[in-house]
């Protein structure tokens, strides 16, 4: 056989299995790579490693890589979904099914060997990690948290036995339109009728016992979600400082109650994904240059979530179906003043009743549709 499938074990295959993307795609000008740091840290350091099993393969053909994948088991996922699943994940190959064939199987074998009967993806240890399979929009460039790949690879699972379950969705906006004024005394009433108010950004930032409120909403608020598993304590202290600490508090919103409950969030990002493509996956010399210019100017901004606490709406007896609509006021706002264009919605489930919030958008336009794959085994 002219392919090798190997497991990683050592330093070099670690290596090899890093590096394999920023050279696959070293020529596609869609593709957001990276940075080595933050690909090396996944693998080693994530605090969902506590919990989650990880297998990681490499496809040789001689001594070099021609692609590879990471084997994932997540109990937790498993556990509130009852279902015995493994997933697939990190998954690159050059522009030949037999490379895919044996990543895949793998995955499957070692996912049976664990007393898997399913295997799907791709995605990482949670939803806080990059998931998604592309499988339209491949003119477009993502978002730094979302997956490109070449078009080659849904066309190669679907041949291999791998079917839809679940596509997401993402819509480019014209941000800086403001909001209509149904909208804005919509939104004007509300805050004056119950007991909510916004809270300076700077304020969650500078407190641990905020950011902690607010992960804990956050977990309420997206568990219903399609494949969403709540953050352990470890991962809000290791991923929730370093996230809640890069928000900009001119594109950020965020929504108290008078008991300093978060009852709702809007949270932004600038684009920095042509930033990231001139670092190259390295932060020294010049990327740490590129990747901070893109993050003080800019005029697209990644929309990555908006969540809504439902437990302290029912508690005041508020109308939750407007919740929506001072989140949305609040940021449509500060984007018409700050001048920004547009707006990359963060990948959302097909099923998730919340993606009719765009439908208020004019204009709007699908940007990328990224699709998980599942087999059973």
């Amino acid at each position: 056989m002219r392919y090798t499938l190997r497991e990683v074990v050592g330093k070099s295959d670690f290596r090899k299995f890093i590096e394999l993307p920023y050279r696959l795609y070293k020529n596609t000008p869609q593709y957001v790579p990276n940075l080595r740091s933050d690909e090396r840290s996944i693998f080693t350091n994530a605090p969902s490693l506590e919990y989650c099993k990880l297998k990681m393969w490499i496809v040789l053909d001689g001594k070099r890589v021609v692609g590879r994948v990471a084997g994932i088991i997540n109990p937790r996922y498993n556990d509130l979904h009852n279902r015995e699943c493994a997933r697939f994940g990190w998954i690159e190959f050059e522009e030949d099914i037999e490379i895919a064939r044996l990543l895949l199987q793998g995955v499957e074998q070692w996912a049976k060997s664990e007393g898997m009967t399913q295997v799907h993806g791709p995605m990482g240890y949670n939803t806080w990690y990059k998931q998604g399979m592309l499988v339209s929009g491949f003119e477009n460039t993502p978002p730094i948290n979302c997956i490109w790949n070449f078009p080659y690879y849904p066309k190669f699972l679907n041949e291999l036995g791998y079917q839809k379950e679940s596509d997401w969705i993402q819509y480019l906006l014209p941000a800086g339109q403001g909001v209509s004024e149904k909208l804005e005394h919509i939104s004007t009433v509300l805050m004056k009728r119950y007991p909510f108010s916004f809270v300076d950004v700077r304020e969650i930032k500078n407190n641990m016992d905020l950011v902690e409120r607010f992960f804990s909403t956050y977990n309420e608020t997206f568990r219903k979600v399609p494949y969403f598993v709540p953050l352990t304590d470890k991962e809000i202290e290791v991923l929730g400082k370093s996230y809640i600490k890069l928000l900009k508090p001119e594109i950020n919103c965020f929504v108290m109650d008078d008991k300093r409950r978060i009852a709702a969030y809007g949270i932004c990002f600038p684009s920095m994904s042509e930033g990231y493509k001139k670092a190259k996956g390295r932060l020294f010399p010049f990327g740490w240059y590129h990747i901070l210019k893109s993050f003080r100017k800019y005029d697209t901004i990644d929309l990555m979530m908006v969540g809504l606490n439902e437990n302290i709406w029912k508690f005041h007896r508020a109308p939750l179906r407007l919740l929506k609509d001072i989140v949305h006021n609040k940021l449509a706002n500060e984007f018409a003043a700050r001048g920004i264009k547009f707006g990359v919605t963060n990948p959302q489930n097909e099923s998730n009743l919340a993606i009719k919030v765009w439908d208020d958008y004019k204009d709007k336009e699908l940007f990328m549709r990224r699709r998980c794959f599942v087999k059973s085994i």
